[in-house]
C-alpha cells in the first residue's frame, strides 16, 4: 500500500505536552496545577486520539482511492484491555509520552493504571478479536470490527468468604476518551411485529413486515492503529436506544411509566454484555443483541458500499464478512431480506450473492454448546426473518435430497431446525450453509469439526472447510506486556521482529551462550518481581519470586480442569503435610471468572480458594508450597501474570479445546507448558519441540474411547492411592469443616467423570514432578525457555490473518 497518504508527522515531547495542557483546559475545563492522574489519563488520551483521526482520514482516503476490498469482522466480544499504552506503542509515541508527562510531573505507569479495562469482552474469544484487528490495521488490511458497546460488561468479580460474587462491571463507557459517538448517522432497526402475506403487480409472493417497533443504533468509533501508524482503521460498536423518548399518546393519558417503558426496554439490548438467558426475559434480550449487532452492521455495509458502486450483484468483489462464532450467524439471513426485501433481486441471485460474501468461524466442539433458537421466539421478533430462514432450508434439503437420495438420515442432520418438543433454529447449521468457507481455529480443531461435530456437512460440502489456526498480537503480549524481553529481542535481532515473528528463529543459536541465557533468567526474575509487588500491593500477600511460579488463568469451567490442577495442588500439600516430603518452592497461581450460573465452576472457585486458605496458613507448608486465587481476572491483570510465569498450565480434556490463546501467550513469553494433546497445544508442541513441553493425558481418540466403553460413568474404583487421598480430601472436612460443601464435586470425580479428571491424574502428576525436577537446574531451564520464545514467530495474529486474507476473504495483505 501507498503510504505517502497515511503518514503523520511525529508529535514531540513538547507538542504533547502542549495538546495536553490544552484538552486539560479546552476539554476538560481544567489547569494543569488542579488535574489529577485521572485528568491527565484523559487529555493524553484525547490527545492521542486527535493523532489517530489524522491518521484515520488519510486510511480512508487512500482506501477509497484504491477502492480496496473492504472485510467486515463481526463478534459479540472485543476484549480490549487498556488502549492508551497500546495506542502510543503502535504509534510510537511511548517514551514520547512517558516523558511529557514526566516534565508535566506526573508518574507514567500511575497514569496508564488510571484507565479501565474496556469491558466489551469475557475471554478467548473476545480477545482473539482483539488481536485481529490489530493485525488487520498492521498489515494494512481495509477493515472494521463491528461490536456492542455494551455499558456493563460481565460483571466483576470479587471473592467474599472464598466464593465468587458478582459486582456490576461499569468500565465508564458512557466517557471513554477513546470513543466517537456518531448520533447523525442513527440506524433505525426493525423488529417485532407481523407479516402480511401478499403479491406484487406479477403475482409473485411479495410478504409485508408490518406492525415493528423501532430500535434506534447509535455507531461509535474506537480507532485501531496498526504498528507504525500508517494505517487506522475502526471498531464500530453500537449502542441502542429508542425512536422516541415515550409514546406521547400514553404519556398524556397520565401513565408515564408506561410510556418510557418502550424507551426502556431498547436501551436495555446494549446495556450488559450476555444477559443470562436461563429465563425467557433472557433469552429474548439475548437474541435482540445478536439482531442488533447484525442489523446495525449490514445498514453499515450497504451504505458503505453504495458510495462505490451501485451495481449490487458486483458486492462480494469489495465485501467480505467474517462472523466470529454463531452470535452474528443471522448476518446471512438479514443480507438475504435486504437483496430480496429492499433491492428486489431474485432468491438465486441474492443467495449467491450472500453466500460469496460470508464466511464463518467456528469455536466450540461441544454440540451442547452449538447455539439454538426457539421458533416460537424468532417469530415474536423476527417473523420475516423466520420466513427467510425456512426459505434457505427448504431449498438447501430439496437440493440434498435431489443429490443424495439414498441418504435420507442427512436430511435430519442438516436441517436448520431441530424438530422436538420445542422446535428450535440452529445457528451452527444457518451460518455453515449461509458461507463460503467454514474454519476452525487449531489443526486438531478442524479436523474434528470434520469428523465428529458436523461430518455430515463436511461430506456434502467438503470444499467449504479449512482451518486458519489462532494466533496473538506480538505488539500487547510481548513488547507492551513484557518491554524487558521485548528490548532484549531488539537487541539481538533488531525492530523487524514486532511486525515478523519469525525473525525469532534466529534466537536458536544463542542458546548454547550462557550469558544470553543468563539474561533470559533475570528478566524472567524481573518479571516475577514485579508481580510479587503487584500482588502485594493488590492483596497483601508477599511471595517468593524465586520459586516456580506455576499459573493456570482462563475462563473457569470443567473441561478446562482447573479441577484437575488444585487436586493435584491437595496431593502435594497431603505429601508435605502426611509423609514430609520436601518439595522445590513452588507458587501456584489461578485466575478466571466463573459464569454465574455455573454452580459447579463457582463451586471449583471456592475449592481452590479454601485450598488457598488452608495451604497459605500451615507453617508445615511455608516456603514451599503457596496458593493463590487472583481476583477479577482482566486483560491488564494477564499483562502482569503472563510475562513472570515459569509453568504455563494447558490442562482440558482433550478433543475439547477448540486452539486456546494463552497457550501462545505464555510460550511466547519464556513459560513452558504442561498440556495435553488438545486445540493449539498440539502445534506449539510441534514448534518448541517435544522435549520443551510436558506432555501428559490421553490423546482425544482415548478420551473418546473410554467415553464410549462408559468408564467415566462408572461408581469410582481407583486403587491408586494419590488419587484416593486427594480426592477423599474434598468430604473429609480438611479444607472446610462443614463436608457437604464439596460433596457435589466428589459425586461428579466418582461417578460421572465427563472431562476425565481422575483418568488423566497420575499422568499429570507425573509431569509435574519432572518439571518440579527440571526447574531446580536454572540454567538449563531458561535455556529451553529460550527455545520457546524462538520457535513462536508461527503463532502471531498477523499469521493468522495473512491466511484469512488470501485464503477465504480474498484480499491482498
Amino acid at each position: 500500500m501507498n503510504t505517502e497518504l497515511t503518514s503523520n508527522k511525529m508529535l514531540s515531547v513538547d507538542e504533547i505536552k502542549k495538546n495536553v495542557i490544552s484538552k486539560l483546559k479546552y476539554s476538560l475545563c481544567l489547569e494543569v496545577e488542579a488535574a489529577t492522574n485521572a485528568d491527565i489519563f484523559n487529555a493524553l488520551a484525547l490527545t492521542i486520539r486527535d493523532y489517530q483521526l489524522d491518521g484515520f482520514f488519510n486510511t480512508r482516503k487512500l482506501q477509497k482511492k484504491e477502492k480496496s476490498k473492504r472485510l467486515y469482522y463481526l463478534s459479540m466480544e472485543f476484549l480490549l484491555g487498556q488502549s492508551l499504552r497500546n495506542n502510543l506503542t503502535n504509534i510510537g509515541l511511548l517514551e514520547y509520552a512517558r516523558q511529557a508527562v514526566s516534565e508535566l510531573g506526573f508518574d507514567f505507569e500511575k497514569i496508564t493504571a488510571e484507565e479501565p479495562d474496556a469491558a466489551l469482552g469475557n475471554g478467548g474469544l473476545g480477545r482473539l478479536a482483539a488481536c485481529f484487528i490489530d493485525s488487520m490495521a498492521t498489515l494494512d488490511i481495509a477493515a472494521s470490527g463491528h461490536g456492542i458497546k455494551y455499558e456493563y460488561g460481565l460483571f466483576k468479580q470479587a471473592i467474599q468468604h472464598n466464593k465468587q460474587v458478582e459486582q456490576p462491571d461499569d468500565w465508564h463507557s458512557t466517557h471513554s476518551p477513546w470513543l466517537i459517538e456518531h448520533h447523525s448517522q442513527l440506524i433505525l432497526i426493525p423488529i417485532g411485529g407481523n407479516i402480511e402475506e401478499n403479491e406484487d403487480n406479477e403475482a409473485n409472493y411479495n410478504p409485508m413486515w408490518m406492525d415493528w417497533k423501532v430500535i434506534v443504533g447509535i455507531p461509535h468509533d474506537y480507532l485501531v492503529t496498526g504498528y507504525g501508524g500508517k494505517t487506522v482503521n475502526t471498531l464500530r460498536l453500537y449502542s441502542a436506544g429508542a425512536s422516541d423518548s415515550f409514546d406521547v399518546h400514553i404519556f398524556n393519558r397520565g401513565d408515564y411509566l408506561r410510556a418510557v417503558s418502550q424507551k426502556i426496554a431498547s436501551e436495555n439490548i446494549s446495556k450488559i454484555l450476555y444477559p443470562a438467558d436461563e429465563i425467557q426475559s433472557g433469552k429474548e434480550l439475548r437474541l435482540t443483541q445478536e439482531y442488533f449487532l447484525v442489523a446495525c452492521t449490514l445498514r453499515d455495509i450497504f451504505n458503505d458500499y453504495a458510495q462505490l458502486s451501485s451495481d449490487i450483484t458486483a458486492l462480494p468483489e469489495f465485501v467480505a464478512i467474517q462472523l466470529n462464532d454463531t452470535h452474528p450467524a443471522l448476518a446471512i439471513v438479514e443480507m438475504m431480506r435486504i437483496l430480496v426485501d429492499e433491492h428486489r433481486l431474485d432468491w438465486p441471485a441474492a443467495w449467491d450473492i450472500t453466500q460469496k460474501t460470508c464466511a464463518f468461524t467456528n469455536h466450540t466442539l461441544m454440540p451442547e454448546a452449538l447455539e439454538t433458537w426457539p421458533v416460537a421466539l424468532f417469530e415474536k421478533l423476527l417473523p420475516r426473518h423466520l420466513q427467510i430462514i425456512y426459505e434457505i432450508n427448504h431449498r438447501f434439503l430439496s437440493e440434498v435430497a435431489r443429490k443424495w437420495p439414498d441418504k435420507p438420515h442427512l436430511l435430519a442432520s442438516l436441517s436448520l431446525f431441530e424438530e422436538g418438543a420445542e422446535k428450535k433454529v440452529r445457528m451452527a447449521n444457518l451460518a455453515i450453509v449461509g458461507s463460503h468457507k467454514v474454519n476452525g481455529v487449531a489443526r486438531l480443531h478442524s479436523e474434528l469439526i470434520k469428523q465428529t461435530l458436523v461430518p455430515d456437512f463436511y461430506f456434502i460440502t467438503p470444499e467449504k472447510f479449512t482451518n486458519q489456526t489462532n494466533g496473538v498480537t506480538p505488539r500487547r503480549w510481548l513488547q507492551q506486556a513484557n518491554p524487558s524481553l521485548a528490548q532484549f529481542l531488539t537487541h539481538q535481532l533488531g525492530n523487524g521482529w514486532v511486525t515478523d515473528l519469525d525473525k525469532l528463529q534466529r534466537l536458536q543459536k544463542l542458546a548454547k551462550d550462557s550469558s544470553v541465557v543468563e539474561e533470559i533468567q533475570a528478566i524472567k526474575l524481573s518479571n516475577k518481581q514485579a508481580l510479587c509487588r503487584h500482588i502485594a500491593f493488590q492483596q497483601g500477600i508477599q511471595l517468593d519470586p524465586l520459586a516456580m511460579f506455576d499459573c493456570q488463568v482462563k475462563r473457569i469451567h470443567e473441561y478446562k480442569r482447573q479441577l484437575l490442577n488444585i487436586l493435584h495442588v491437595i496431593h502435594l500439600y497431603l505429601e508435605i503435610v502426611e509423609s514430609g516430603h520436601n518439595q522445590t518452592p513452588k507458587v501456584h497461581l489461578f485466575a478466571g471468572k466463573a459464569a454465574p450460573g455455573y454452580a459447579m465452576a463457582k463451586l471449583i472457585i471456592q475449592l481452590i480458594n479454601e485450598v488457598a486458605q488452608k495451604v497459605n496458613s500451615d507453617p508445615r507448608a511455608k516456603g514451599q508450597l503457596s496458593v493463590l486465587f487472583l481476583e477479577d481476572y482482566k486483560v491488564s491483570l494477564a499483562e502482569h501474570i503472563i510475562p513472570a510465569t515459569d509453568l504455563s498450565e494447558q490442562i482440558s480434556t482433550a478433543g475439547t479445546e477448540a486452539s486456546g490463546t494463552s497457550n501462545m501467550k505464555f510460550a511466547m513469553n519464556g513459560a513452558l507448558t504442561i498440556g495435553t494433546l488438545d486445540g493449539a497445544n498440539i502445534e506449539i508442541r510441534d514448534a518448541v519441540g517435544e522435549e520443551n513441553f510436558y506432555l501428559f493425558g490421553a490423546d482425544a481418540d482415548e478420551i473418546n474411547t473410554y467415553r464410549h466403553n462408559g468408564a467415566h460413568n462408572r461408581v469410582y474404583q481407583n486403587h491408586n492411592p494419590a488419587i484416593n487421598a486427594a480426592v477423599d480430601a474434598l468430604i473429609s472436612g480438611r479444607f472446610n469443616p462443614d463436608t457437604s460443601v464439596f460433596r457435589p464435586i466428589y459425586h461428579m470425580l466418582t461417578e460421572a467423570d465427563h472431562y476425565c479428571h481422575l483418568l488423566d491424574f497420575d499422568s499429570y502428576r507425573i509431569a509435574q514432578n519432572q518439571a518440579q525436577a527440571d526447574f531446580s537446574q536454572q540454567l538449563e531451564w531458561h535455556r529451553r525457555a529460550l527455545l520457546n520464545i524462538s520457535n513462536m514467530g508461527s503463532f502471531s495474529s498477523d499469521r493468522t490473518i495473512k491466511g484469512y486474507a488470501t485464503e477465504i476473504w480474498g484480499i491482498r495483505s
